[in-house]
This record gives structure tokens, sequence and C-alpha cells, in this order.
């Protein structure tokens, strides 16, 4: 009899203890959906300056209108894209008319392409300020010789093109002709997996109750 206590008290425990963590990712589910449609109402907010955008504070995500002219110089990152594979994000320094010398990540172009040079006049951009969180102790160091980095390093970037650790993501550049395609911020990169867990904790939950429910019917024959 005391068998039988125990493993109904072990089933009902183990039990209680995975539909509380299936209830938990159903509450970090719906706190995610909050973020992200935050995220996305920022990104689609109407542009502001440059230096509100970075003063007092850094907006990440918050869309910015700036004029000036490019830097010279350039870097490629290694990226890729589910419909065109391996490609290269082209970032430039960019003189920001008041505030100054920034990165811009103008957007993609193939492998095989040529980078074009920028435009020598004075451009209007519309973007999003980032801050991509990209690197990791597996990330491998730039390929200084072939221009290649592996991640948004906006630091290294910075140091790298001697300019403030601030990036603006393109989305527009009316007028203006860079040779790439604008690779805009979205949210679609920002994992949101706490239904799959939810569901994987709830199956364990009946998984662990069924072969709860045998082993007592074992027990008592």
């Amino acid at each position: 009899m005391r068998r039988i206590l125990f493993a109904i008290i072990v089933g009902l425990g183990g039990a209680a203890i995975l539909i509380s963590l299936g209830v938990w990712q159903v509450q970090r589910l719906g706190e995610k959906r909050t973020i992200l449609e935050r995220i996305e109402n920022t990104i689609s907010s109407p542009p502001i300056a440059l230096k509100d955008g970075v003063e007092p504070e850094f907006q990440r995500y918050v869309p910015v209108k700036m004029t000036g002219t490019f830097g010279q110089g350039h870097l490629r990152m290694l990226a890729s894209r589910k419909t065109t594979g391996a490609v290269y994000r082209v970032i430039r320094p960019f003189v920001a008319d008041g505030y100054g010398l920034i990165l811009v990540d103008t957007g993609w172009q193939l492998q095989s392409a040529a980078v074009a040079p920028p435009p020598t006049g004075p451009v209007t951009l519309v973007g999003n300020l980032d801050a991509p969180n990209e690197t990791d102790g597996f990330t491998p160091a730039p390929d200084i010789d072939q221009n290649i980095w592996f991640a948004r390093d906006v630091p290294a970037m910075a140091r790298a093109l001697n300019t403030e650790p601030v990036l603006v993501v393109l989305r527009d550049a009316p007028a203006a002709e860079l040779g790439v395609t604008p690779w805009p911020v979205d949210t679609v990169g920002i994992p949101n997996d706490h239904l799959q867990y939810a569901i994987t904790w709830f199956s364990l939950a009946v998984i662990w109750l069924g072969m709860s429910a045998y082993f007592l019917r074992r027990k008592k024959g």
C-alpha cells in the first residue's frame, strides 16, 4: 500500500511540475507577443532626427531620417537569405549632418557582385537604429585581408571605419543609387518559441501520467 501511495504522489507531483512549466511558457508567450508588437510599432513609427534617437539615450529600432554624405571605405559581412543563399551586407561610414560619423548598413548584394562606389554628394536616408548582438565565443574573427566580417560587431566595425559606435539599418534612400538591396529591420529574426516549449511540457505531463497509471496497474496486478 505504501508503494502505491508513493507512486501516486510521484505521478501527480511530477505531472503538476510539468504542467506548471507549460503554464509558465504560455504566460511567457503572451509577454513575448506583447514585446514583439511593441517593437513592430516602434519600427513602423514616423522617423525622427538621428540625434533625437541617440541622445540622451539610444533608442533601439526607432526610425530616423538623416541627410549627409558617405565616407570612404566599407565592410562586407557574410550573411544568408532564405531565397538567395549567401550574400554580403555592406556597411559604410556616413557623415550625418548635425551628429557626425556613424555606420550605415546599406543592404545586401550577391557575393559575386562588386561593391559599387557610394554617391559623392549629399543624400537623405531613412532607416532604423539597431544594436544587433550577433557575436559570441564561436564567431570567427573578421578576415581583414578579404574584408569579410561574420557578424555585425558595432564597436569593432566602428573602430575599423573610425566612426561612432552607432548603426542605422537602411530602409529607404530616395533618389540615391547604392548598388544594394535594403535589408530593413524587422522582428523575423527575434525568436518566439514559447508555444513549442509549452506543448512540449504539457506533452511530457501526459506521458508522465500515462506511465504512472501503467505502473500502478502493474502494482495492483
